[in-house]
């Protein structure tokens, strides 16, 4: 089996984690040092997983995916608790994070399922029923953001599979009648970035911090931006999360509209890449769903992030891949990325 890898794709993947890392080197030392260690490991898995490729992992797919829902339970149980939410393992050298491992066996399960299942009410509400499971589960960590993302992900992955867009607008129709009740079972901070981004200045200092704070934090950029280390909002930590959710607010400040653009240059050529990889596979329905879900969890997160940080999306907790902070989400989405990848590839 080859190992080689798609050459543009690679500059994509290279050229995001050095924003990655020049941008926390920036905020701080320690964190780059743990970035470049996730990034070694990441780059690793995806040198891995180009060798061999995604059929082994499809056979188990149900296997592995139930044994993430008992890690998930697991994490629930005696996970630790940071600012309020259990999602970690303390696995001493490394904080593992089920949620965000589970993301490319979720799809690989999902495009087994639906690609040995005909569409039907019954194939839907059963793979429902299994999505439920983690949906649930994350909702109660509490990890809204992720959860939503994997609702995300499983809508348009029922879509591709070949559900007809009627079901979608009883879907609709059936959220905007139990709205009330939704609201209601929200946590109050959920409800205040809702509320936050729907009126900015409704409490400066106090719910609307963050937003106000990362739209300065992205104007204050300017065009070529403060330099290396010599952003004030994220460097004298007005920027809250500065290296996790508002990454991207962080760069822009560091290395202004211009490096802001770079990164979004690079992520539209490695969608580029996927999608000539999706169109190759088109007539494997394994193959064409599970890089369809790829798709969708990488241009999901990337619209949703970029947009938050720049205050068109309420905020949501939902990373920027590849360029925020965190192993489990670097490791986990080359994961993710370097198996799509080697479906292109001769065997």
């Amino acid at each position: 089996m080859t190992t080689k890898i798609d050459g543009f794709a690679l500059v994509a993947l290279i050229g995001l984690a050095l924003f990655s890392l020049f941008n926390l080197l920036g905020i701080s030392f320690q964190f780059f040092l743990n970035q470049f260690t996730f990034f070694i490991v990441g780059f690793i898995a995806l040198f891995l997983t180009l060798k061999l490729g995604i059929k082994n992992v499809q056979i188990n797919a149900r296997l592995i995916y139930l044994s993430f829902i008992g890690l998930l339970i697991i994490t629930f149980i005696v996970g630790d608790v940071v600012r309020g939410s259990r999602r970690w393992i303390d696995l001493v050298f490394f904080n593992f994070q089920a949620s965000e491992f589970l993301k490319p066996f979720f799809i690989i399960f999902l495009a087994d399922f639906f690609s040995k299942s005909k569409i039907s009410t019954r194939s839907v509400l059963i793979s429902f029923a299994y999505f439920l499971l983690i949906f649930v589960i994350i909702v109660k960590q509490p990890d809204l953001g992720n959860a939503l993302l994997y609702l995300g992900v499983f809508a348009g992955m029922v879509f591709f599979a070949g559900l007809t867009a009627r079901y979608y607008m009883y879907a609709f129709i059936l959220s905007i009648i139990t709205s009330p009740i939704l609201w209601k079972l929200l946590k109050d901070y959920q409800k205040n970035r809702i509320l936050s981004f729907l009126n900015p200045q409704i409490d400066t200092s106090g719910i609307s911090y963050n937003l106000i704070q990362s739209i300065i934090t992205v104007g204050s950029g300017g065009l070529f931006g403060r330099g290396l280390g010599l952003g004030t909002q994220s460097r004298f930590l007005f920027l809250p999360e500065n290296h996790t959710d508002f990454a991207y607010a962080a760069l822009v400040e560091q290395f202004g509209f211009i490096g802001g653009l770079a990164v979004i240059i690079l992520y539209a050529i490695l969608f580029y890449r996927l999608l000539l990889v999706l169109r190759s596979v088109r007539d494997n329905p394994f193959h064409f769903m599970y890089v369809s879900g790829v798709l969708l969890f990488l241009a999901t997160s990337f619209t949703v992030n970029i947009g938050m940080n720049m205050g068109l999306f309420p905020i949501t907790g939902i990373a920027l891949p590849f360029v925020s902070y965190g192993g489990s989400s670097v490791v986990s989405t080359m994961i993710m990325v370097g198996l799509a990848l080697s479906l292109n590839l001769p065997r």
